[in-house]
């Protein structure tokens, strides 16, 4: 039909897909919530530019007092342009040290600078970037961020470089990171320059490549702080970091509710991501022979993955006893693979039916497992996770057509009882006061009459009685429909887009009452590539960002083997004998 194309073009995922996971599947909070980084994350995608170009880290101003507070200079070169992360450090009481979006000082601020900036920048920007919102902005700013010391490993790793030894291997795994990053804002906000100014770039294309940048020259810069205060404390006595230690931390990250509407709001590219990691998954599984070498690839990530289990400790009760069903699963997994080796014919598939019998998080966690063994079939999907295409009504289409697309993608919504206790309990609303989204009780707190679009369910079941009671014919239009029910615009635009796009939609109802919006996090944060998933409530999470990546120094060197062999970082000595894994998972 002509009215309404099918995607298409090179940039698109969409095109000529394999058979794949159903949606009605994958789309489910739930699931959502229990992937991990992957191959595809853009993180792992950022390092193999990074370790394609070679690039090396300079440090052209460094500006501190013997406490560390002043102001640092960090530029990348990447693909022919300079990038400057502007990183300005002060003292902070600890009554004002609060991961909140409500703080207004930071041990750190940040920007990223597009080329290298001249004393005058500096001293602009200095006035303006320890505010963060509440500052003023140009174009040659491209991202914002802030973030505080985790005092207690920060210090520790201070003392203990200052005194010539490396610090406590135990704490440095507890913890995983010197700093935590509370925000990190792009595309425009705030007055920086919009994603268009850097799209089209070489180097900085892709989804979040610019976030990506800026997190990892924060991460160099922690390192460096550390040191540096290191030295100025012990002088000649002090030492720096151990090269593992420093490629083990990462940065910590807090972020809540601000991130989550993003998948809704973004449906095409929701699918791009999705489709793409789905699309991986068939290639693993449709591996017919496996070589010696991905065999053995196989068992060493399997067995990094139950280690990486055991050193991923979260307070949340829920998430905890995911962890400790994930370290069981997937221990008494590995000793039945090693009773019963995987098939020889499509040996991924295999372990991908296998693990079906598991909770989502192992089945989700085998995912990435799999696709992490194929590279040469996979890495060239995360071109593809850039899709420039928004939703487009088409008021063409007949209203035959439109409920035909209902019957075939809004199924799931017959499944969820619009009258059940809690259906509609909750809303989504934007803060007048930060700009950042919130989430409220709609039957006890005032302005649910300002909600986001957000209760899918309810939108699809009023077009439904609409279509079925408005008298027009089959053969009529969509416009001609909209002429006497134009509130619908909204919803059938959503549908044709999902119809285009499978995966564009998640499939749960958003606003009752047992929605966890930190499924939402999870599901954008693995495709971030942060590990180390800890929740604090249903609302917000702390995760650690770069977790066992490969530093500046090393990707510059260029000689270092396994320099995209990252996930499921360990710690610097992880070592945990074979009878602790076998008792959590019951094996005598």
């Amino acid at each position: 039909m002509k009215a309404f194309p099918a995607p298409s073009g090179p940039d698109i995922c969409g095109a000529n897909l394999p058979p794949l996971r159903d949606p009605d599947t994958v789309m489910k909070l739930e699931r959502m919530g229990a992937f991990f980084p992957h191959r595809l994350s853009f993180m792992r995608s950022f390092i193999r530019r990074m370790a394609r170009e070679g690039s090396t880290l300079t440090i052209p101003v460094c500006s501190l007092d013997h406490d560390g507070f002043g102001h640092v200079v960090l530029t990348l070169p990447l693909a022919g342009h300079d990038y400057s992360l502007i990183a300005f450090s002060r003292p902070l009481d600890d009554a004002d040290r609060t991961d909140r979006v409500i703080a207004t000082k930071w041990d750190a601020s940040f920007c990223l600078y597009d080329g290298v900036p001249g004393e005058d920048d500096i001293a602009a920007l200095a006035e303006q970037v320890t505010r963060q919102e509440a500052g003023r902005y140009h174009d040659k700013v491209l991202t914002l961020s802030r973030a505080n010391k985790s005092l207690r490993l920060f210090n520790l790793v201070v003392d203990a470089l200052a005194e010539g030894r490396q610090p406590d291997h135990d704490r440095i795994v507890s913890i995983g990171y010197l700093m935590r990053t509370t925000a990190v804002y792009g595309n425009g906000k705030f007055g920086i320059a919009d994603r268009d100014r850097i799209a089209r770039r070489p180097g900085l294309q892709g989804p979040f490549q610019a976030e990506m940048l800026t997190v990892f020259l924060i991460r160099e810069f922690t390192l460096f702080l550390a040191e540096y205060c290191a030295e100025q404390q012990g002088g000649d006595k002090a030492i720096s970091l151990d090269p593992a230690i420093r490629r083990y931390l990462g940065i910590g990250n807090s972020t809540g509710l601000g991130m989550a509407p993003f998948l809704v709001n973004h449906p095409i590219l929701l699918h791009s991501w999705i489709v793409a990691r789905e699309v991986a998954l068939t290639r693993a599984r449709d591996l017919t022979e496996a070589s010696d070498d991905q065999l053995k690839g196989f068992d060493r990530l399997l067995d990094r993955a139950i280690r990486h289990c055991h050193e991923w400790q979260v307070d949340d009760e829920i998430q905890m006893q995911r962890i400790i069903t994930l370290r069981a699963e997937l221990t008494r997994l590995q000793a039945e693979i090693a009773r019963t080796p995987l098939a020889r014919q499509n040996p991924l598939d295999d372990a991908f039916t296998r693990a079906q019998s598991l909770s989502l998080e192992a089945q989700e966690m085998m995912v990435s497992i799999i696709i992490e063994l194929i590279p040469e079939q996979v890495d060239d999907l995360a071109e593809c996770m850039a899709n420039p295409n928004e939703p487009r009504l088409f008021p063409a289409m007949t209203i035959g057509e439109l409920k035909n697309l209902l019957n075939e993608h809004y199924r799931w919504v017959d499944a969820i009882d619009p009258d059940s206790r809690g259906a509609d309990e909750q809303f989504w609303y934007t803060s007048v006061e930060k700009l950042e989204p919130r989430l409220g009780n709609r039957y006890q707190e005032p302005g649910a009459e300002r909600e986001m679009p957000f209760n899918i369910p309810l939108y699809i079941r009023r077009l439904q009685m609409d279509l079925e009671q408005g008298q027009i014919a089959d053969d009529e239009t969509v416009a001609v429909f909209l002429m006497r029910f134009p509130w619908h615009r909204h919803i059938i635009r959503r549908v044709q887009t999902t119809a285009r796009y499978p995966f564009a939609e998640i499939r749960d109802n958003l606003v009752d009452a047992g929605c966890r919006p930190i499924d939402l996090l999870r599901c954008k944060l693995s495709f971030f590539g942060a590990s180390k998933f800890d929740p604090k409530s249903d609302r917000w999470t702390r995760i650690t960002l770069f977790h066992g990546a490969p530093t500046a120094a090393e990707l510059a060197d260029g000689h270092l083997e396994c320099l995209d062999d990252w996930i499921f970082a360990l710690g610097p000595a992880a070592a945990m004998p074979d009878a602790t894994r076998a008792a959590d998972a019951g094996i005598q």
